[in-house]
């Protein structure tokens, strides 16, 4: 007996050995189950995927006798012995008429099929027309195949299929029922490919198989056909190095070896890979849209892993790839590589559009990240505000300086006059250093006598009163050189909270009758004397914060209170305001980094790190590692956000309780925005 191909071989004979297109199956196998049969169907979809196969086995089903010869014995099942269904399988059924609309397209072939439409079916049930590539008929053929289409007799069945369903007519698609087949994914056909060879008896290598299942872009027909092909070009085998050789396609691992090489940011691994892949006259092009391909596959598995496609069977090794990116580094890498794509017509030749293209990778990596950083997969889709973590991790330091001036030297000569027989005047004179470049010593500030009368708690809320402490919104540095700590006192603090925000009213307020707006803007009283005999206590502690604890090790505490002294910028003060002091043994000190930060670390910032804790007195070896924190550890990120959070409840509480304001509200029926208050630290750096 000739040899029979195994796409016609293992052609499915029944709806169960029918592999993929569950939709389609599930719909017809009810239909012939409840008796509900339409009398025309049309089956669409690409070459290869069952369309010719599903109306023979549809046709089988009706013309089945092994239930009987009546109508309810039509069956979802057929037996495949009895003597319909084994002249349907080998293609001698005369009531299944198969007819090529390629090559019958005149309407006199049409006209010709249906003179005999009306007559009886001769052995079967049904009679069946098996009508392929009907797009191909004729506007006349159409025509004339309307009328019948749309009524015909009782015991006749139109099985259309066709691969481009647009060229149909609408009056056609409205008369039958149309099943659209889908492409086979490469998952489907490998499966189904092992299970043949095995039958087979042919020995192969999976991945050789996957080569195969990607070549055939979702025909199964096409699979079978290449694997005949393949076992005939390897000796009865099927290997990987023959299927690609076949194939005449790139090895898919040297392009993971250009994915690897990237992901270790190594140069010359990258142009050694390349170098590699000339020897073998490949298609640069298409190696850069494999390259883009698998970037694109890679950020799936970080973002949804469960959605990575097997494709090419290297599911684990991507997943294993996609750690060692960061999610940022793969989008930057994709966008390169497809505009490297595009301006491949303008290179010299495609190896050097492809070599640049790498190469520009690398040297926009983001930091010059020398060592890849970890992504935890999934990848969490918390909202990382690593701007928001800088202005807020650094609000100590910048603003400590820069806001904390213009107070000392408003205050400066109110507070040393007025309280020189008491504590304050050792807080003063730490304070020299910050007002040396003041240009506005206030000579206005006159009105001394008004410091001592104010001792109750309701005066502030009469006058507003300057002092020489910084309001309370000011930022809070912890630099030991910066003495601008504000007093924990809530009598001092509604009292400070005012002493500014009339100077940004008065300009609002000037115009308004029965203001006097000077006086309380130029009179700096000391309401509450004990209140700075307080920031005094608390002053040594600001400095006294030592980066190391007295044995020796960095607590957290210590962690939190010298924060800013570090001089960090940038995304490495936002990477460092996400840790917590784990562990200090004296050589090793160990940082705990919040997961939703994982993505920022890398060994630059890790260095950073440890030369500015280095520059504090902290010679150690650094390692951070992320884990979840503990709820009761507050990071100075928290920690920066929260005091901001209490000083800008502060100003608005300040604020509700100013005169002028509310004079405002009175005068002119003014609402305060509380979005829109800025305490006045955040102001100057705004």
């Amino acid at each position: 007996m000739s040899y029979q191909v195994l796409a016609r071989k293992w052609r499915p004979r029944t709806f169960h050995e029918l592999v993929g297109q569950e939709h389609v199956q599930r719909a017809l196998v009810n239909a012939l189950d409840q008796g509900r049969l339409h009398h025309a169907y049309l089956f669409t979809g690409t070459r290869g995927v069952g369309k010719t196969t599903l109306a023979r086995i549809l046709a089988k089903c009706l013309n089945c006798t092994a239930g009987g010869p009546g109508d309810e014995a039509v069956t979802s099942q057929p037996c495949g012995q009895c003597s319909n269904c084994q002249a349907i399988d080998q293609g001698r059924f005369v009531d299944l008429l198969e007819v090529d609309a390629a090559s019958r397209t005149k309407v006199e072939d049409t006209r010709e099929l249906l003179d005999n439409v009306q007559y009886a079916p001769t052995q079967g049930r049904y009679k069946v027309y098996l009508i392929d590539e009907v797009h191909m008929l004729s506007t006349s053929s159409f025509n004339a195949l309307l009328k019948t289409l749309e009524e015909p007799p009782p015991h006749v069945k139109f099985l259309l299929a066709t691969t481009d369903p647009q060229k149909l007519p609408p009056t056609v698609l409205s008369r039958c029922l149309q099943f659209t087949l889908k492409h086979m994914p490469p998952e489907r056909i490998v499966g189904h490919l092992s299970m043949v060879l095995e039958a087979e008896s042919v020995p192969f290598e999976e991945s050789a198989l996957w080569l195969l299942g990607k070549a055939a872009e979702g025909s199964m027909r096409d699979a079978m056909s290449l694997t005949d092909q393949a076992i005939a070009f390897g000796q009865g085998e099927v290997r990987h190095g023959d299927v690609a050789a076949m194939l005449g396609t790139l090895d898919h691992r040297h392009v993971l070896a250009l994915i690897e090489a990237l992901a270790e940011a190594d140069a010359a691994r990258l142009l050694a890979e390349v170098a590699a892949l000339a020897e073998q006259g490949p298609d640069f092009a298409a190696v850069l849209d494999d390259v883009t391909a698998i970037l694109h596959r890679l950020a799936i598995a970080q973002m949804v892993p469960d959605a990575l496609d097997n494709g090419h069977g290297d599911r684990d090794d991507l997943l294993a790839l996609a750690a060692r990116f960061t999610a940022e580094d793969i989008q930057l890498y994709y966008q390169i590589g497809v505009q490297g794509r595009g301006d491949m017509g303008h290179a010299p030749d495609l190896r050097t559009a492809l070599e640049m293209t790498l190469l520009r990778m690398l040297a926009f990596r983001p930091q010059g990240v020398p060592r890849p950083a970890k992504t935890p997969l999934p990848m969490r889709g918390e909202s990382r505000s690593e701007s928001g973590g800088e202005s807020s991790g650094g609000t100590g330091s910048p603003s400590g300086g820069s806001s904390a001036s213009p107070a000392g030297e408003e205050n400066a000569p109110a507070g040393t006059e007025a309280a020189a027989p008491e504590p304050p005047p050792a807080e003063e004179s730490a304070r020299p250093p910050e007002p040396t470049a003041a240009p506005e010593p206030t000579p206005e500030a006159v009105p001394e006598p008004a410091v001592e009368p104010p001792e109750s708690p309701e005066a502030p809320r009469e006058a507003p009163p300057q002092q020489a402490s910084t309001p309370p919104w000011e930022d809070m540095p912890a630099n030991p050189e910066t003495s601008v700590e504000p007093a924990p006192a809530e009598p001092e603090e509604s009292v400070e909270a005012q002493a500014l925000e009339p100077d940004e009213v008065a300009s609002s307020v000037a115009s308004a009758p029965d203001i006097d707006s000077a006086p309380p803007l130029e009179v700096a009283p000391e309401p509450a004397q004990p209140a700075p005999a307080e920031a005094l206590e608390e002053e040594p502690s600001t400095p006294a914060a030592e980066p190391v604890a007295a044995d020796g090790a960095l607590t957290h505490d210590a962690w939190l209170a010298s924060f800013d002294t570090l001089g960090l910028s940038g995304l490495t003060r936002n990477l460092a305001a996400h840790c917590m002091v784990e562990h200090d043994d004296g050589e090793v000190l160990q940082l705990r980094l919040d997961p939703s930060q994982a993505a920022m670390q890398a060994e630059v910032h890790v260095e950073r790190i440890r030369e500015a804790l280095a520059g504090a007195g902290v010679e150690r070896r650094l390692v951070i590692s992320d884990g979840e924190l503990p709820a009761s550890v507050e990071t100075p990120k928290q920690r920066a956000d929260r005091l901001a959070a209490e000083r800008h409840a502060q100003a608005v509480d300040a604020l509700k309780a100013d005169p002028h304001v509310k004079q405002l509200q009175q005068a002119f029926g003014a609402r305060l925005v509380e979005a829109s208050v800025k305490p006045s630290g955040e102001h100057a750096r705004g």
